[in-house]
């Protein structure tokens, strides 16, 4: 049975954000389907790392720019504890990858081009290199000269193989001849340097993106590769790929489709001033792994989407666990329990996941009000969880570790919970009849149910009881006016603000005797 290979490719030239995920989560998705089938597959990741450091990231050092125009494996790790530059970056997106159950063959482009693995291609191409440049030629449009294009225009003969300069190491090195029958190659370089006729297999250096890359699908036999929707418009890679695999290189073009493009909402760490994309690491920081893998496996590959890390994210949790609640009760459709199952697991099984999936919004509220302190969330989670009480906290990991996360590092230090230390006197002094004896009836009801439930009934209820209604009463707009006016009267008294977590929630964690200490009038 002929193997499937679905393909990636990632330039580790900077870190790999949430949108060059979907370079990898689309090619996975297919090929784990395969597998799934019973059909023997594998999903190659390409690593990009002999292309040119092109420039300077931001917050990098501008020393930095001393090594442009060299290999990405050439420059040195900006931290000093990997091998070279692009190790810097490979290694996190390694261990996002593992965590999320993608598994990868990963392929060094700097090893195979330096090994000589691709130097029968190389020799290939540079002998049809007019029939190269005709198909170029097809689709070159007048613009304006860029320094990073390998497809250049006006050049008095066209070589589609860059040299790096065995002088100073860069590609700013210019190929004026090639012996179609040595295959011996001469170049001179901006620095000066000029070097030939040598041998091109013992020459650094790589072909050109667009020749580079449907010599790849001939060399790894790529079944499927997916790529960005500006490299499958009319004109672009894909298209001069598929004409040069079968002409120059004897392959097939892959399957191939583009996708669309990935935003983040509210993405800015509240501990960094760096700023820049959200990575996988980031995503995975707040998000349990399966509800990564569902953002993407939920959506159409053409279709664009925004991974939140503000406020939306207790949604998305909310929204993944009323789909594990109707797969689980056998009420999910056909495609939602399709995607749920991609999304859950792979063909090697299940991720793992929280045994007990509580609400993230109360768990982000309980790390909030607790400021992370694990003795007051276990005593808070045992009381919201009264008739089958978490034991420990084990029980609500990783979600736990996930919603203090997102506390810590996306909620701003101002709309954080501060509990006042002491009762605001001149705020209890200035409270009327009215709202005095709603907070008689909290302090003296609240401990008849001390639960979530009961708390939350006699909060809502205590505006409909001072109307002569019963507890339960249906809400009537003026009911609701007055529940609003109310907690607003509670969250001044308790945090100083006028809104905060859920009251209920909030009251659990302060507990009766402090709730009483600073509710008590003058």
């Amino acid at each position: 049975m002929t193997m499937a290979t679905c393909a990636s490719g990632i330039s580790p030239s900077g870190p790999v954000h949430l949108g060059n995920l979907r370079e990898l989560m689309v090619p996975h998705l297919i090929a784990d389907e395969v597998r799934r089938g019973g059909a023997p597959s594998r999903h190659i990741l390409s690593w990009d790392d002999y292309d040119r450091f092109r420039r300077v990231p931001a917050s990098f050092p501008e020393s930095f720019a001393e090594y442009i125009g060299r290999p990405l494996t050439a420059v040195p790790d900006p931290c000093d504890r990997h091998q070279n530059w692009a190790e810097h970056f490979k290694e996190p997106l390694r261990d996002s990858l593992d965590r999320l159950g993608v598994r990868v063959t990963e392929i060094s482009q700097t090893q195979m081009y330096t090994s000589g693995a691709y130097a029968p291609q190389i020799v290939t191409a540079m002998r049809h290199r007019a029939e190269i440049d005709a198909v170029l030629a097809k689709y070159r449009t007048k613009r304006a000269p860029d320094p990073d294009d390998d497809d250049p225009q006006g050049a008095a003969a066209y070589y589609p193989f860059r040299p790096y300069c065995a002088t100073c190491g860069r590609d700013d090195a210019t190929v004026t001849a090639f012996d179609d029958e040595t295959a011996e190659i001469t170049y001179v370089c901006a620095c000066g340097a000029q070097h030939g006729p040598a041998p091109i297999a013992q020459v650094a250096g790589k072909l050109a993106w667009k020749v580079d890359w449907p010599m790849r699908w001939a060399y790894e036999r790529v079944t499927f590769e997916p790529a960005g929707v500006d490299h499958s418009s009319p004109g672009s890679s894909f298209t001069v790929g598929g004409e040069l695999v079968s002409k120059i290189f004897g392959g097939e073009m892959p399957l191939h489709f583009g996708y669309s493009f990935v935003a983040a909402n509210g993405s800015a760490k509240m501990s960094s001033s760096a700023g820049g994309a959200p990575t996988p690491a980031d995503a995975l920081e707040i998000f349990e792994p399966p509800l990564v893998r569902w953002l993407y496996a939920r959506r159409r590959p053409e279709q664009a989407f925004s991974v939140a890390f503000n406020e939306e994210v207790g949604r998305v949790y909310d929204e993944w666990d009323a789909l594990s609640r109707r797969v689980a009760d056998g009420k999910a459709d056909a495609a939602s329990a399709a995607v749920y199952a991609r999304a859950a697991g792979t063909s090697e099984g299940l991720l793992p996941v929280t045994p007990r999936p509580m609400k993230f919004a109360t768990l982000a509220s309980v790390a909030d009000i607790t400021a992370g302190d694990e003795v007051q969330i276990l005593r808070i989670l045992r009381d919201l969880t009264a008739e089958n009480r978490v034991a420990t906290l084990d029980e609500v990991r990783p979600r736990l570790d996930c919603a203090q996360a997102w506390v810590t590092e996306y909620v701003a230090p101002a709309d954080r919970t501060q509990v006042l230390a002491e009762p605001d006197t001149a705020r209890l002094a200035a409270l009327g009849e009215s709202e005095r004896a709603a907070l008689k009836l909290l302090t003296e009801g609240m401990t008849a149910d001390w639960s979530m439930e009961g708390l939350t009934t006699l909060l809502y209820g205590i505006p409909r009881l001072q109307r002569g209604l019963p507890i339960s009463a249906p809400p009537t707009d003026e009911i609701r006016a007055l529940q609003k006016a109310w907690f607003i009267v509670l969250y001044q008294l308790l945090i100083g603000k006028n809104r905060g977590p859920r009251l209920p929630t909030l009251l659990l964690a302060l507990g009766p005797d402090r709730i009483r200490y600073l509710l008590s009038a003058p």
